[in-house]
């Protein structure tokens, strides 16, 4: 009689294919996490470069997002800083400056009438919203001049105007320009100083005491010398109103020269 005997039954294993074993996809999670860290960073730093008043109009989103756009489809008003409140457009906002700035000119010419021993130069002082911003220029007259001829050396009341100039524009946040400007008279130096340099180094003595007075480094943007190269009257080159300076309260948010 045959034995009979019981064989063991056969596993078929199929092993699963696959890369990463336990890791899965954690990499990739934490890619991603990277990836929105860095932007989350660069959103900040494009912020902190933005001027005031974008910076309020993206506190305001976060605030209340809805409303915001509610607002910016709306136009109209422009912002008062309240959660809510519409964005002006690009010429409501520069108008604004404009009307600001003007505001800002008149106090400071009459600051200059009410001063015993200014009230007389304020007749050679000119401001006016030029392209750039506030423009206030003091301007030489034949019997009044505001250096020593042909130095940068500057007179007391020189000085006297320009403090209250400083002061009546201490507390605004635009950055300046300063600029010097001579007659077409040549100026003769063996050394080679020429009505550029003597331009240049006026707009820097201006600049000094607008500094001693309180104004910070950091707002002055520029100095430049022109010379004669923009005369005021060019019907007459060596006409005195041709030697001037400039100090001009750039519009906010202008970052160069146009």
């Amino acid at each position: 009689m045959e034995e009979q005997g019981s064989e063991a039954p056969i596993r078929i294993v199929r092993k699963k294919k696959g890369h990463g074993g336990h890791h899965g996809g954690a990499w990739k999670v934490a890619y991603a996490d990277f990836v929105t860290a860095m932007m989350a960073l660069f959103i900040v730093l494009w912020i902190v470069g933005q001027s005031k008043q974008v910076k309020e109009y993206i506190a305001n989103y976060f605030k209340d997002p809805g409303a915001f756009f509610e607002n910016t489809k709306a136009g109209g008003a422009a912002m008062s800083g309240k959660i809510g409140a519409a964005v002006p457009t690009a010429e409501e906002f520069l108008k604004r400056q404009e009307e600001n700035l003007q505001a800002v000119g008149k106090e400071i010419m009459k600051e200059i009438s009410a001063k015993p021993g200014l009230a007389e130069l304020s007749k050679q002082i000119r401001i006016e919203v030029v392209k750039e911003g506030l423009r206030i220029e003091l301007l030489e007259s034949p019997n009044s001049v505001f250096f020593d001829v042909g130095t940068a050396n500057m007179h007391d009341d020189t000085k006297k105007l320009l403090a209250v100039i400083a002061a009546g524009i201490r507390g605004l946040p635009n950055h300046l320009i300063l600029e010097g400007h001579t007659d077409s008279r040549r100026y003769s130096s063996a050394l080679g100083y020429t009505n550029f340099e003597l331009s240049t180094d006026r707009a820097n003595s201006a600049r000094r005491v607008l500094v001693a007075e309180g104004l910070p480094e950091d707002r002055f943007d520029e100095v430049r010398g022109y010379a004669d190269t923009m005369l005021r009257n060019p019907a007459d080159p060596l006409d005195a109103a041709n030697r001037r300076i400039s100090i001009i309260l750039k519009f906010e948010g202008k970052k160069d020269h146009e």
